[in-house]
């Protein structure tokens, strides 16, 4: 038989020779690597009917919506999250993850394919890259709850309420350490490539000489950046002069962009490809005067720049420079994600935090848990306090653990001593173990492009995240199990 997909199937497969039925794969439950875990889980959620049904509408309503249901071969709905899930198990890049898709036998045979012969399905680098990225972030925290719910049914009493931990730390976005002096140059070299690259295509004259400009910019680059670091007495006067010559080579470079502007605009309105290469032109350009103004206040002028005027990536501007007092870590670039973790084990909600701080999310997060699960109490550390979020939080959460910031009245002293408060207290290190498993499943830096694609990613590693618990779950059951059989067999 033939391995036969239409496109966008779910899962109904029939198995090429040689294949082992999914529900039949033996997965190893001794080893202590990430993988097995995750792999049990989605085989979990493969042979449970009323999981697979809910996951799946899900991923239907969102990848296949709208679409013909005729056409190339593609990779099932199963395939696109079996990949996804594994690349955040993994902490993986794309090239290491279509090599386990095409060589890894335990997860060909978890997607239903296997190698025999010259019959094994192969899948291409660009098409395992364009499928997972169908899926977006509000799909993945659908599935989480799933997943998380299917847990609790495996491990949670049935009236038992839920303990929650909440808590927050920087996932870090794909960015070098910014200075006005290199996100001049980052401004520059962009300029130049799509000015050159628009040139090329639309056959207009002026751009020969990129390179060059491109060479005398790191120069002079090189040279301020140098200056600013050193010392020497002459070290002020050296560092103008410098400055001056590479703000002049960024005054040249705006006048040779306005001069072929009307040549730029013309060429665009005949070709959709040229016009957006002119959006991502006019962008960098816009970001080089910026950086132009900024170099020209802080260097030459002595001005001390505002924080809500500083910019920290060209190419992810969301950037927020984000100090926490965390020993050896100065600062941390990238945003905060807000995580609420249970008794479980399991990471029950997830907020990706903009432009706020952790006091400023307390509430909603609090207000967004109540509505999806039975909570009993609720954790935060010193971060999250405030008197409104205090007064408003013991209001709706049975048992609130927020301890005050400095100094306590009679009353808050006899709460935060309480014996329930003390034990909810101590017991909130363990979000700390949830921080460190997200970081290994990925989250530590994001490498995707984009506030959405960014977004997407740390759903995904949520994912992976309660996949693992989940497995774990499945293969301690599992192990208990193989034990009691084998002491009757004994007996």
């Amino acid at each position: 038989q033939e391995l036969r997909f239409t496109l966008r199937q779910r899962f109904e497969i029939q198995y090429e020779l040689g294949a082992t039925p999914i529900e039949k794969l033996r997965i190893p439950t001794k080893s202590r690597d990430e993988m097995p875990p995750v792999l049990h889980a989605l085989q979990y959620i493969y042979t449970t009917p009323a999981l697979n049904e809910r996951v799946f509408e899900l991923l239907d309503a969102k990848v296949r919506r709208g679409k013909k249901q005729t056409g190339r071969p593609g990779m099932t709905l199963w395939e696109i999250l079996v990949l996804a899930t594994i690349r955040l198990t993994r902490d993986a890049d794309y090239d290491q993850l279509h090599y386990m898709a095409t060589s890894d036998i335990l997860v060909r045979g978890l997607m239903g394919a296997c190698k025999f012969g010259e019959t094994g399905k192969e899948y291409s680098l660009q098409s395992i890259k364009d499928n997972i990225g169908l899926i977006n972030e509000a799909t993945l925290e659908q599935i989480n709850d799933i997943v998380v719910e299917a847990g609790h049914q495996l491990i949670k009493k049935k009236d038992e309420k839920l303990n929650v931990s909440i808590d927050s730390y920087v996932l870090e976005s794909n960015v070098h350490f910014p200075t006005d002096i290199n996100l001049l140059y980052d401004a520059a070299r962009k300029s130049l490539e799509l000015a050159a690259r628009f040139a090329a295509e639309a056959q207009l004259p002026g751009w020969r000489k990129y390179a060059y400009w491109k060479k005398q910019f790191k120069s002079d680059c090189r040279k301020v950046s140098k200056l600013l670091s050193a010392g020497g007495k002459n070290k002020s006067l050296n560092l103008q002069k410098a400055t001056k010559n590479y703000l002049r080579l960024a005054y040249d470079l705006n006048q040779k962009l306005d001069a072929a502007k009307s040549g730029f605009e013309a060429s665009a309105k005949t070709c959709l490809k040229q016009a957006l290469l002119l959006e991502e032109l006019n962008y960098f350009r816009a970001c080089l005067d910026k950086q132009i103004d900024l170099v020209q206040r802080r260097i030459l002028d002595g001005e001390k720049i505002p924080h809500s005027e500083k910019v920290f990536s060209l190419f992810e501007p969301f950037t927020e420079w984000i100090v926490r007092g965390k020993a050896g870590r100065r600062q941390e670039l990238g945003l905060k994600l807000t995580i609420a973790r249970d008794q479980f084990g399991f990471i029950v909600s997830h907020d990706i935090i903009q432009k706020l701080q952790d006091k400023d999310m307390a509430v909603p997060v609090a207000e967004n848990l109540l509505k999806k699960y039975d909570i009993c109490s609720m954790s935060f550390d010193k971060g999250y306090w405030s008197p409104d979020n205090c007064k408003t939080l013991c209001e709706l959460v049975p048992e609130l653990v927020m301890p005050k910031k400095g100094r306590l009245n009679q009353q808050e002293y006899e709460r935060e001593h309480s014996k329930t408060f003390i034990t909810l207290r101590r017991q909130h290190s363990v979000v700390e173990s949830a921080i460190n498993c997200l970081e290994h499943h990925g989250l530590n830096r994001c490498p995707d492009k984009g506030l959405p694609h960014f977004k997407k990613y740390a759903a995904l590693g949520i994912l992976a995240c309660n996949l693992h618990k989940l497995g774990n779950i499945l293969q301690e059951k599992e192990r208990k199990k193989s034990k009691n059989n084998k002491l009757r067999q004994a007996a």
